[in-house]
């Protein structure tokens, strides 16, 4: 424990710039049972001849992440944007378990998603699921409300999500997804509303228009054009899915797909060339004015130029998203360059209650995932300075000032400073450590000042130094 003479050794200390040590990650954790000690193989561990339990790999499952303090500053500060931009929306917060029933995610026509659950039997029995999404977990809540809210519901939740899926940048095994959803509210402007949300997103974190876009359409246009072939209905949600993979496979393929669903040549040539439209007033051509699917979208982008958005929003009839209970117009975010997947994407879902034994109720809404949005503010160099910023840090320059020391960190804290309390260490130490963790006062309780009802204040980043009493701390 420090002296109260080493005032000068205190300046001096100021005067020097002190950088902490490099840490280097520990990637394995050696486990020694009392008989035998194991050394690491290519496994992930390693038994000993007795069974006991030798090195275990310290990464974590792959595909997954840790948040160690300086990844869990940015995931704090990208949801503290989310949930701002839900609040100026007027949307309420919702939560849901991870853990939820597997028939809730299981349904037909080959979605992609069905292959990528992580689900198991628990100890009950159960087919228990971890969840892939989050719209049915609403959808789930909504019903279970049933008449006790009143229409229409503005909610938004902030939940992580499992797939097994190939790894690609920006895609993991489980990450944490930002979704805003409207229930009773038929017409598009629930949809122009949640673009206006997603817009607001981007711009609080300093994405322009000319970095990312978003393109619309609607599951309608599809549908006209599978009425114009006489395709029967119950063909719709698996030509959705194959037909969400244009731009992911080549045409061929893609065509090939279609015709093992049974659809004719004619038919399937007719889909590729509507679905490959970028002008709304040529879909209008070739389906007419008439048509639900056209009036919708002119009236959406009627919507962006009042609001103001229109310069990031285009038309894209190949949008058709590769979930099947889309109904209405879709919508995804992408970058402009080209070099990431899809953002964000959404649309309109009018008809899922009804899967799960409820009333239908109008639906949209949109999932945005925290990986994609991470690698684009990383690539325009738009992540903020999140370094670890403490208000106090309070020394006892004696072993015998531990008592008050505690008393004047507790003080502060009650009045909302964030306070550190350090103990048994040298000065050196404690400046070293000031550094390390950006504090911006040092307060120093040594005996002669605490005798008089005294502390030593430093401003860290002035060199200013004065006492001051330690009722008057603030």
């Amino acid at each position: 424990m420090a002296s109260a003479s080493s005032a000068a050794s205190l300046r001096h200390l100021l005067r020097r710039p002190l950088c902490p040590p490099l840490l280097r990650p520990a990637r394995r954790l050696l486990c020694i049972s009392s008989s035998t000690l194991t050394h690491g193989g290519d496994s992930s561990t390693s038994t000993s001849s007795d069974g006991a339990l030798g090195v275990v790999d310290l990464n974590p499952p792959r595909g997954t992440r840790d948040f160690p303090p300086e990844d869990m500053r940015l995931r704090t500060w990208l949801f503290d944007n989310f949930r701002e931009v839900s609040r100026t929306m007027a949307f309420e917060e919702v939560d849901f378990p991870v853990l939820e029933s597997e028939a809730l995610f299981i349904r037909k026509a080959g979605e992609e998603i069905t292959q990528q659950l992580y689900n198991f039997e628990d100890k009950g029995g159960r087919r228990v699921v971890l969840r892939p999404e989050i719209t049915p977990s609403l959808a789930r809540l909504v019903i279970k409300q049933g008449k006790s809210v009143s229409l229409p519901l503005k909610w938004f939740t902030i939940g992580q999500c499992w797939r097994y899926e190939r790894m690609t940048r920006g895609r993991r095994r489980e990450h944490y997804q930002w979704n805003m959803d409207i229930f009773g509210m038929p017409k598009v402007r629930a949809e122009a509303e949640l673009i206006q949300a997603i817009v607001l997103l981007f711009e609080r974190l300093g994405i322009t228009s000319s970095d990312v876009g978003i393109r619309l359409s609607s599951r309608k246009v599809l549908q006209a054009v599978l009425n114009m072939y006489s395709i029967p209905e119950h063909l719709f949600a698996q030509v959705c899915v194959i037909v969400d993979k244009l731009g992911k496979l080549s045409r061929e393929e893609i065509e090939k797909e279609l015709i093992s669903t049974g659809l004719s040549s004619e038919a399937v040539q007719g889909i590729i060339e509507v679905l490959s439209l970028k002008s709304l007033s040529k879909l209008e051509e070739v389906l007419g004015s008439d048509v639900e699917a056209v009036a919708d979208l002119k009236k959406l982008f009627s919507f962006a130029e009042q609001y103001g958005y229109a310069d990031w929003i285009c038309f894209d009839a190949s949008v058709v998203r590769g979930l099947a209970y889309y109904t209405g117009v879709v919508f995804e975010a992408f970058d402009r360059k080209g070099e990431l997947r899809a953002i964000c994407g959404g649309g309109r879902y009018d008809k899922l209650l009804s899967t799960f034994g409820s009333e239908d109720v109008p639906a949209c809404g949109f999932g945005f995932g925290d990986a994609v949005i991470v690698e684009l503010l990383k690539e325009k160099g738009l992540l903020p300075d999140l370094s670890r910023q403490i208000d106090d840090i309070v020394f006892p320059l004696d072993e015998e000032l531990e008592g008050p020391a505690s008393s004047v960190a507790s003080s502060l804290r009650k009045k909302g400073r964030s306070v550190d309390l350090a103990e048994d260490k040298r000065l050196k130490w404690v400046f070293k450590h000031a550094e390390r963790i950006n504090a911006s006062r040092l307060i120093l309780v040594g005996k002669s000042e605490w005798e008089r009802g005294m502390v030593r204040v430093k401003i860290l980043s002035t060199r200013e130094e004065f006492e001051v009493k330690a009722c008057d701390l603030e």
